[in-house]
């Protein structure tokens, strides 16, 4: 059964960082796209950030809305998936949450039919 375990949320201020983590296990890491999702309170949860490291290379997809702002990396020895959260906003407040699939423009077409996810791990903004 995979496990997925973030960490690293926390309370800031706009304008602030945060590096969020995430550890997975009971799966073969590299052979899946891994992506970080949120979920603000009383709204639908939403794709944020995705990263795949085949063959190909690496490919990194982000919402709109973080572009810029959001670095999402992986390291494959560690079954570890970050997120680089820099000049953060009030409504970047939200559980944010990991999960995979099996390519990384997948992640963001077919999260909502997961059906397995992690505690999350909260981020708050002040303003």
């Amino acid at each position: 059964q995979v496990q997925f375990i973030e960490s690293g949320g926390g309370l800031v201020q706009a304008g602030g960082s945060l590096n969020l983590s995430c550890t997975v296990s009971g799966q073969t890491f590299t052979l899946y796209a891994m992506g970080w999702f949120r979920q603000a309170s009383g709204k639908e949860r939403e794709f944020v950030a995705g990263i795949d490291d085949d063959d190909d290379g690496i490919k990194t997809d982000y919402a709109d809305s973080v572009k810029g702002r959001f670095t999402i990396s992986r390291d494959n020895a560690r079954n570890l998936v970050s997120l680089q959260m820099n000049n953060l906003k009030p409504e970047d407040t939200a559980v944010y949450f990991c999960n995979r699939d099996l390519a990384v423009d997948h992640l963001r077409q077919h999260y909502l039919k997961y059906h397995y996810w992690g505690q999350g791990t909260q981020v708050t903004v002040s303003s």
